[in-house]
């Protein structure tokens, strides 16, 4: 190496902030959007632990609930781009609530798509007791009394409800919506009589299921999900481009260096590759994710384009 290659490389290495050639220095806090429990805290927890089981790191689980979920993003697109802010997005505050709240962050503009951590799909359910044994029932039935039949979710314009206005416009039918403040309060009702159907996460359901207490009918992906491998899919019934699904991945504020999103991106995905980290997020219904973060992104810009369409085709509002 002549003086002047020589030279050359060291303004080169001694351009490269100090923090970013020993980073992580300190320990990285890793937002929740929500209370414990449910999909967002597993998946942030779950990251959490192996990050730093893997490399001897400290990843502080932090939950930050608020506005639906949006409140713990918005504070992460506020934080410093240095990579020791990290959060847990997914469908609802990236694709939904900015559609229909005025929310202090751009999904698109003010974060860093880091790593797909997860996908999973929604699920149809009935009474044990329900008439309608299989989804063309229940379909059937709507046509025949449009309007009439109700359906319960966890709140106007979140994934659930997404999801069945998308199956009405697929199957050209017509039901009442009955928005609850959470699953739980959904679920009761479905249980007590007082609705013909709900939608719900599958690990919000998984025990209602296999008690029987609640009849599965559906799942809202374009395949069959691996812990409910005897319910069909909606896409099995006719409608073939059917594929309503939630996702939870990684994001951090806008401008992280290249090199910390790389290097998260990699270790996110060995994790999501681990066996046992299969098994614990199957058990909640997922499937595990990964990919690079511009796979990421595309997904993220897909599903805001596709709740925007379905938002204002069927003219929701939260009011």
């Amino acid at each position: 190496m002549n003086r002047r290659d020589f030279t050359l490389l060291a303004a080169s290495l001694a351009s490269i902030p100090a923090w970013a050639q020993a980073w992580p220095a300190k320990p990285i806090r890793m937002i929740i959007p929500s209370t414990p429990g449910g999909g967002t805290d597993f998946t942030g927890r779950q990251l959490s632990t192996k990050l730093a089981e893997m490399n001897g790191w400290s990843v502080v689980p932090d939950n930050r609930p608020g506005a639906g979920t949006a409140l713990g993003l918005a504070e992460a697109a506020r934080a410093k781009p240095d990579g020791y802010e990290l959060v847990i997005a997914q469908s609802d505050n990236v694709s939904l609530i900015p559609l229909l709240l005025k929310v202090a962050y751009d999904p698109i503009k003010d974060l860093t798509p880091i790593a797909l951590a997860a996908v999973t799909p929604l699920v149809i359910l009935v009474p044990e007791n329900s008439p309608y044994k299989t989804l063309p029932d229940l379909i059937k039935a709507a046509k025949e009394q449009p309007g009439r039949l109700t359906y319960g979710t966890s709140g106007t314009g979140g994934g659930v409800h997404i999801a069945l206005e998308m199956l009405q416009l697929a199957a050209g039918c017509k039901m009442q919506h009955v928005p609850y403040k959470g699953s739980t309060p959904a679920l009761a009702d479905l249980m007590g009589g007082h609705l013909n159907f709900a939608g719900s996460s599958i690990s919000s359901a998984a025990s209602l299921i296999h008690s029987g207490k609640v009849r599965a009918l559906a799942v809202t992906s374009a395949k069959r999900n691996a812990s409910l491998p005897e319910v069909p899919a909606v896409a099995e019934f006719g409608y073939k481009d059917f594929n309503a699904i939630s996702f939870y991945g990684v994001m951090g504020p806008a401008g992280i260096p290249a090199p910390v999103v790389a290097r998260l991106n990699a270790d996110i995905n060995k994790i999501l590759q681990r066996s046992d980290v299969k098994a614990a997020f199957q058990a909640q219904g997922f499937d595990a994710g990964g990919g690079t973060p511009e796979e990421f992104a595309a997904l993220i810009r897909a599903d805001i384009q596709k709740s925007r369409e379905i938002i204002t085709t069927a003219g929701i509002k939260v009011e």
